[in-house]
């Protein structure tokens, strides 16, 4: 019997994922290239993007090699799709940027008041 858990879909998801990459023997970079090409061509929303924005840097993949990654299969998935994906990840890289900001700003505010308090 399945276990309960306050976030079910997300907990699917993420066993789904650390499944396919342990059965899979691609380096990080050549899965990460190859997880964001079935973004683009699937046309996947924002959220879908910020998911790997972490494997991506962990595995050194750089704005350059994403522009590349676009212009290696615009002629394939088409410009509707290529800028629809340069639109998402946009937003993806907002999202997580705002999120980074946060828990700084949470982190100084729990060191300044563990300083403040005797």
């Amino acid at each position: 019997m399945a276990t309960e858990s306050a976030t079910p879909v997300l907990d699917t998801i993420a066993a789904m994922t650390i499944d396919s990459v342990e059965r899979c023997h691609m380096d990080g970079r050549t899965l990460i290239l190859a997880r964001i090409a079935a973004l683009i061509a699937m046309d996947a929303p924002a959220i879908s993007y910020l998911a790997h924005i972490d494997p991506a840097m962990k595995a050194d993949f750089t704005v350059e090699q994403l522009q590349d990654l676009l212009v290696a299969i615009a002629p394939v998935v088409g410009t509707a799709r290529v800028m629809s994906a340069a639109g998402h990840i946009t937003q993806a890289f907002g999202v997580a940027i705002a999120l980074a900001d946060s828990e700084a700003e949470g982190i100084a505010q729990a060191e300044a008041k563990s300083r403040n308090t005797p």
